[in-house]
């Protein structure tokens, strides 16, 4: 029943703000400003019905997906080693530091120059991802309770079962927080650098493309593609963190 309600109530929600964006666009009366609910399904309908689409889809979902994996990837891998050797975290934190606080845009351009522009946008993923994930986990091995791990080195625990029965699940909520948060981030910054950098058969090329020859109705379109896919994508991560990184109990808790 919970479940039931809560569907209603989110497609009551959408219901709300079609209804609110049919209105703004029945009173600006320019479709070429500001297409209605219906001229953007219908031109997505008949986006989704040839095989350019998918092409276009893929190759995004591709860039951007492969961007996450590699940081998460090198992420875990950087928190690992630096969390054994002090030094080197004292090194990468102000490069982490930097990457995080310089604009995007500024990362795209110079990507452009130095990579062209096919690998802007998982360059880019890697770029906003890398750091969340670093810096989570970062925190997450300093609250580590040395205690515990003293009694596992006095137990002469094998260093696998240290990580299996402290190390990771003290990591767990850390990480699982980087990967949800780093998600979003991810793929808007993914789809700004295709806009920007243009690569040929990207979401991102098709929006500038759109905004170039003022297609409006595209523009939305694939603009509506970009945050369906965002909702799949987080939904699809979302699930699998929940069945690799909780208990049966803790997940019992969460959908309560």
């Amino acid at each position: 029943m919970k479940h039931l309600w809560r569907v209603c109530r989110i497609l009551l929600v959408a219901a709300f703000w079609i209804a609110l964006w049919a209105f703004a666009a029945w009173r600006v009366g320019k479709p070429l400003l500001f297409p209605s609910p219906l001229a953007v399904l219908t031109r997505l309908w008949e986006l989704a019905q040839t095989k350019e689409f998918y092409t276009v889809v893929g190759n995004s979902l591709w860039s951007v997906l492969s961007g996450i994996l590699v940081a998460v990837l090198a992420g875990c891998i950087l928190a690992t080693l630096t969390a054994r050797v002090k030094p080197l975290r004292d090194l990468l934190f102000p490069i982490m530091t930097v990457i995080k606080a310089t604009p995007v845009a500024s990362f795209i351009i110079l990507a452009l120059i130095w990579i062209g522009a096919k690998k802007v946008p998982t360059f880019i993923t890697i770029l906003i991802v890398l750091p969340l994930i670093w810096t989570n986990l970062d925190v997450g091995f300093s609250k580590i309770d040395r205690n515990l791990w003293e009694v596992t080195r006095v137990y002469k625990m094998p260093l696998w079962r240290r990580w299996t029965t402290l190390t990771l699940p003290s990591l767990k909520p850390y990480f699982v927080s980087a990967c949800r948060s780093s998600l979003g981030l991810a793929w808007k910054a993914g789809i700004a650098a295709e806009i920007i950098a243009s690569p040929r058969n990207t979401i991102g090329t098709m929006i500038g493309d759109a905004k170039q020859y003022i297609l409006t109705a595209d523009m939305f379109a694939w603009t509506l593609t970009v945050i369906l896919l965002s909702l799949v994508i987080e939904f699809v991560f979302a699930a699998l963190l929940n069945r690799i990184g909780k208990d049966p109990s803790e997940t019992e808790v969460s959908t309560c």
